[in-house]
């Protein structure tokens, strides 16, 4: 007698603390095994791209704190750095600033991975290191609200280098901090590397290979947990990058435990970076002048029908962009984080497009899924590390 299966689908969020915000996933599940798995965003939707239309150029920054608002020092140096290259201004950019720029962005990187860390962990059972993570993060939250005044949008960047200098003695903060992360790093490993069951919930969990991954468009840690050795703090630098001596930790394992050793790796290496930039930090200005009103270049084609073509292009190794036009990307601590914006020379960007890293991240999450167990969808939302706000925009 013939045997037929009978499948079930069900809703995983969007109120699931799992889901870590607003996502909501169709489930069609056999017994515990799931069969397909089928995300469902837009709950959070603000439509940051088009309110930046309406914005000048300096007026848009804030509404990128809103992004992966887990790191929004990372969004504002992405858009600042576009908006630059759009008044052609990259060059002129002072000594001071583009230090204190990463040095901002490694301390953001510390903080989003602290969080991500903390709440995978605690997703799959491991209470303590939550509490480890958090205490870490606290202090560099301290930072950012001597440095900007806000916890979490710090709207610190300017178009030209920094809204304010760094307060004094927040430097000697920042050294000890950078000195004793990596010792916290070892603490979190002590905890969670060597547990037998950490190791069941995520080894051979949530394989993609580094094809797969590169054709799927993830970047950032997920894709070097898959063996691909590409970051564009080093392959295509910005900010100085290119000046600073660093490590870029790569797995071969395209599991779970491949992006949960990568990340902690970063820690390790920003932690470095951190004090680099300190040992480069040299009193000087920290804003090129920058009018208050910025007219970019104008893009000829902006309002023909060849221009509307031109705009649908994707961005490849190929794309030329014209006079009026600019694509930047940057190692956010997610993956690759890059704003397009076309200027109609006017005061306000005629078209603002973002390519948010935890958004093609989350292609992923059917193919890594598939075939799991329910159970093993945890981890594997958890080693993607998204941010719904990120996703959204």
């Amino acid at each position: 007698m013939a045997t037929t299966t009978e499948t079930m689908t069900i809703n995983m969020g969007p109120q699931h603390p799992s889901t870590h915000g607003v996502l909501r996933l169709v489930l069609e599940l056999d017994g515990e095994q799931i069969v397909k798995a089928v995300p469902h965003i837009g709950y959070l939707h603000r439509g940051v791209e088009k309110l930046a239309e309406s914005r000048t150029y300096h007026q848009a920054l804030p509404l990128t704190d809103r992004l992966d608002y887990l790191a929004p020092m990372s969004n504002n140096l992405g858009y600042v750095l576009a908006v630059e290259k759009l008044l052609g201004i990259t060059d002129e950019i002072p000594e001071r600033a583009k230090v204190v720029r990463v040095l901002m962005a490694e301390l953001t990187r510390i903080k989003s991975h602290l969080v991500w860390l903390a709440t995978h962990a605690l997703d799959i059972g491991a209470m303590t290191v939550f509490i480890y993570c958090f205490r870490e993060r606290e202090r560099v939250m301290d930072m950012y609200e001597q440095i900007s005044g806000a916890r979490m949008t710090s709207n610190y960047f300017r178009v030209g280098g920094l809204s304010a200098d760094l307060p004094e003695g927040i430097e000697k903060d920042m050294r000890e901090f950078a000195i004793e992360m990596p010792e916290h790093v070892d603490m979190y490993e002590g905890l969670l590397t060597g547990n037998k069951i950490w190791q069941k919930r995520i080894i051979g969990v949530g394989e993609i290979s580094g094809e797969e991954a590169i054709d799927i468009g993830l970047t950032g840690p997920s894709l070097r947990g898959s063996g691909v050795d590409w970051d564009l703090r080093r392959d295509n630098p910005y900010s100085g990058y290119e000046e600073y001596d660093f490590n870029v930790p790569v797995r071969n394992e395209c599991d779970t435990w491949a992006r949960y050793k990568v990340r902690l790796d970063e820690i390790r290496e920003s932690s470095k970076l951190v004090i680099q930039a300190l040992d480069k930090l040299k009193p000087g200005p920290i804003l090129a002048d920058v009018p208050k009103v910025c007219l970019p270049p104008k893009q000829d084609v902006v309002n023909t029908i060849e221009g509307l073509i031109h705009h649908f292009k994707i961005i490849s190794e190929g794309f030329k962009p014209e006079p009026g036009e600019v694509y930047v990307g940057i190692e956010a601590p997610k993956g690759e984080l890059g704003f397009y914006l076309v200027s109609d020379g006017g005061p306000r960007p005629y078209r603002m497009k973002i390519r948010p890293p935890s958004l093609l991240n989350l292609q992923a999450l059917p193919q890594m899924a598939e075939g799991r167990m329910l159970a093993d969808l945890v981890a594997i939302i958890g080693t993607l590390d998204i941010v719904l706000g990120d996703i959204d925009r």
